[in-house]
């Protein structure tokens, strides 16, 4: 490419180190069939050769190196950041063609999950199995990756022999979303109906919504949206529900709010625990587009394995292509975001409640709270109750009223001892204090947060 200056210099095509053969850069290529060679797609990239030789050799990162015309150090300092990536030596014996994560998180652990780890280790010799964080299924534990299946309730048979897959009810489509007013313009001040409510977001910092949107409104275009899908809290499995219960109110909030602040790009951040939702999102933007609801581009990227990328900058180095450190704030990302321009982050309850607030419930949002709070709030119950799974409650229900009045008491034979309202780094608090309303700032005074 030539411009004013003579022609553009390319990077390094070969790192210096270990020669690269044609045939790894031919297969290498193969598998990126289709793929820019922009340097966001590099996580893309390094997620197809994982998936196609089982790891990632380093004379692979060498040839994407050379593919994308990047330092060498680039694709290496990716690979071996996230925990789904297996990077290793060309000369290393090749990896079993099963790889067993096992959950080892607090709510598998309760449920059994460390006896079914040694379990599937005698069972499955000729696998890899492994113990691995959270999964997003806390309310179905234990939970384990079989390969790239989600297995819930998870037992060595499951693995060993797993039963056909029960067919899942395919979650709403657009002409039904359409139908019950999904995608409908607004027709008033979306800033002041959020301000009524008074939205905050819902991923954990609290952040007030309208403040958010103010500073992003204000900064020149263009502008970006992210959708961070990506939470790997302990305990915590709301977006997966969102997600999977009606896509199309996700994707709705997402547009509300990019039109409200003039973003005309949007990214979704899946975590890749949720594999299983890749499918049924690309086809939900596919009808967004083909019915014209958006002249913007929507990006769904997934994730590799990592708690950080939960935090917005972390994320935003991930969908960067980069490995997921977090950024130093000033700058906000609101005005220096993704790839250096003003972005917008929500996770994915905050964009759940947009559509029911800006199209005339933002004052019927904000009464829905209790003990003097504001608002509705996506609840997971996990643990030893009669209903685990999301349970819709007002803002400001003590632990006791989410466990009596939504998840049905605790199960027979079992009393309600400690809870953690914030997931392994919220704190955990003892059942005495389960008449604390529950909302942010309510227990600052006991080192914990929900």
């Amino acid at each position: 490419m030539n411009d004013a200056t003579g022609p553009r210099r390319r990077g390094r095509a070969m790192p210096r180190g270990a020669a690269l053969d044609a045939a790894t850069l031919a297969e290498t290529e193969a598998v990126l069939e289709g793929l820019p060679r922009d340097a966001d797609q590099m996580i893309e990239a390094l997620h197809r050769v994982q998936d196609r030789f089982g790891a990632i050799r380093k004379r692979h990162l060498r040839a994407l190196a050379e593919l994308f015309a990047v330092p060498h150090v680039v694709p290496y300092e990716a690979a071996t950041f996230y925990a789904h990536f297996d990077v290793i030596d060309d000369d290393t014996p090749a990896l079993p063609e099963l790889t067993v994560r096992v959950c080892e998180s607090l709510p598998c652990a309760m449920a059994g999950g460390h006896a079914l780890l040694d379990e599937l280790r005698a069972a499955l010799p000729h696998a890899r199995v492994i113990a691995a964080p959270c999964m997003g299924a806390c309310h179905q534990a234990p939970a384990c990756i079989a390969g790239h299946r989600l297995v819930e309730r998870a037992t060595v048979p499951r693995i060993v022999s797993p039963p056909p897959p029960a067919p899942l009810p395919p979650p709403p489509d657009l002409a039904n979303w359409r139908g019950r007013g999904g995608y409908a313009p607004l027709d008033g001040d979306a800033l002041a109906a959020l301000r009524t409510a008074g939205l905050r977001g819902l991923g954990g910092a609290g952040f007030p919504a309208v403040r958010k949107w103010e500073l992003v409104a204000r900064q020149p275009g263009p502008k970006h949206l992210v959708v961070n899908a990506d939470e790997g809290e302990p305990g915590t499995f709301k977006d997966r529900w969102c997600l999977e219960s009606e896509p199309h109110r996700v994707l709705d909030g997402m547009l509300l709010a990019a039109r409200a602040v003039g973003a005309g790009t949007c990214w979704i951040y899946l975590r890749d625990e949720y594999s299983h939702l890749v499918d049924p999102l690309r086809r939900a933007i596919a009808e967004v587009k083909q019915a014209g609801l958006f002249e913007g581009a929507i990006h769904l990227r997934r994730g590799a394995g990592a708690y950080i990328c939960g935090e917005e900058t972390a994320l935003l180095e991930s969908l960067e292509g980069r490995r997921g450190y977090p950024r130093h704030k000033p700058p906000f990302p609101g005005e220096v975001g993704l790839f250096g321009r003003p972005t917008l982050i929500h996770n994915v309850e905050t964009l759940w409640w947009l559509p029911e607030i800006l199209r005339g419930g933002a004052a019927g949002f904000a009464a829905a709270g209790r003990n003097g709070h504001q608002g509705k709030r996506l609840v997971p119950v996990s643990g030893r109750v009669q209903r685990p799974g999301v349970h819709e409650v007002p803002a400001g229900a003590t632990a006791n009223d989410i466990i009596g009045e939504f998840a049905g008491g605790m199960l027979a034979g079992h009393r309600f001892v400690a809870y953690l309202p914030g997931g392994a780094s919220g704190g955990i608090l003892p059942a005495r204090m389960a008449d604390i309303p529950l909302d942010f700032g309510t227990l600052d005074q006991h080192g914990c947060f929900v």
